[in-house]
């Protein structure tokens, strides 16, 4: 019987994945074990982004047949850095104080003082190299107000005061603001944050549920349908219409799709005939391994009940009362909500964490508004 021959990745690979293998020194430099037991051996990504390892593999193929190759051991090295960057992606922490002179790039610098003003205090910074003083305010640059306002409006507000007494209550912190601009502010900073958090994947389960709910908007009657999953309860995905029971809700699914990174093994709905039709399109197959189970007539007790979705409905209803009415489809408050009710909102039901979090997404920071919104404001746009 012949032994499968590893390939020099598939051998890497094992080497990520095992504990101690690889020392990182600094940036360029990494030192990895050798799995035969003789010391250790030195890999170095050079400047002209090309790796090199002193390996008696890579010398005879780089080095005396002029291959372009990657041991085994450079092949650990690549994997463990993004296997580091996968679970680092995965933790939103708060930004660090500052290091770096925005002038001179100088890592000589110290804080030096507040600069304060009648909406509250900014540190300042100074540079010992080329003596320069510098304020960071990261995603919060030419406000008026102090970050603390603006995260503190957004708390009160999305957990359930209106917009004029959360302008009621920030002048106890001397924040002097109308109804107005708080709504500003909440349209800016959902759109920031939507387009940071679209780029993580939540590890949701295979069980979604989706129902949908009435909504007044500009005085008239609307449906928010919204798609959560079972597990974790993370509102994986929402969508304004028209109507009730013919609208085309097959953009919920394939939003919920991209989101996910995935489809679910189990699809629980009422009874409406656009769900299902929906569902054929976007979820079903002839391959019975991979296809979706839609269970669609609800039972009021046992298993197959959509308990969960009416108290999530009940949740953004509660909500909804506070406002009074949307002014319109695509609302920010709609989408701010649902990034309250996924990573700052903790439930009772997952023992006080948030659905984030039991998704494999945990906000750290004593103000998670404050840590996502200066992440989203440090990640580059697509």
């Amino acid at each position: 019987m012949q032994t499968a021959v590893l390939s020099r990745e598939e051998r890497g690979r094992a080497i990520a994945e095992k504990p101690n293998q690889i020392q990182r020194m600094d940036d360029r430099f990494y030192k990895v074990a050798s799995q035969n037991g003789h010391g250790m051996y030195d890999v170095i990504h050079r400047e002209n982004g090309s790796w090199i390892c002193n390996c008696l593999d890579f010398h005879y193929r780089a080095l005396e047949k002029h291959e372009i190759v990657r041991c085994k051991h450079i092949w650990g090295v690549e994997l463990s850095l993004k296997i580091r960057e996968h679970v680092q992606a995965r933790v939103i922490a708060p930004l660090p104080d500052v290091r770096v002179c925005l002038y001179c790039k100088s890592e000589t610098v110290k804080k030096d003082g507040l600069r304060k003003n009648k909406y509250g205090d900014i540190q300042k910074f100074s540079c010992k190299s080329c003596g320069k003083f510098f304020t960071v305010n990261l995603g919060f640059e030419r406000m008026k107000h102090n970050p603390q306002a603006i995260t503190t409006a957004m708390q009160l507000y999305f957990s359930g005061e209106s917009l004029r007494n959360t302008a009621r209550s920030l002048r106890l912190i001397g924040a002097h603001v109308s109804h107005q601009t708080i709504y500003r502010w909440i349209a800016k900073y959902t759109e920031l944050m939507t387009k940071y958090l679209d780029k993580i994947t939540p590890q949701v389960s295979d069980t979604w549920r989706a129902d949908e709910m009435f909504l007044k908007i500009k005085g008239n009657l609307r449906y928010m349908y919204a798609l959560m999953d079972d597990q974790t309860r993370f509102w994986i995905a929402q969508e304004v219409a028209d109507t009730k029971y013919t609208a085309d809700v097959r953009p919920l699914l394939q939003l919920a799709k991209q989101v996910a990174g995935k489809k679910p093994k189990i699809f629980i709905t009422d009874g409406a005939a656009n769900f299902h039709e929906a569902y054929m399109q976007e979820f079903w197959t002839q391959n019975k391994d991979t296809r979706t189970e839609h269970i669609r007539h609800i039972r009021l007790q046992g298993d197959r009940n959509n308990n969960r979705m009416e108290r999530f409905n009940g949740e953004v209803r509660d909500r909804e009362k506070v406002m009074r009415g949307l002014e319109r489809k695509d609302s920010p408050i709609l989408a701010g909500y649902q990034i309250y009710h996924n990573y700052i909102k903790p439930h009772q039901s997952l023992d006080k964490r948030t659905p984030a979090e039991a998704a494999g997404i945990e906000v750290k920071g004593k103000d998670k508004w404050l840590t996502l919104i200066q992440n989203a404001a440090k990640t580059p746009v697509d």
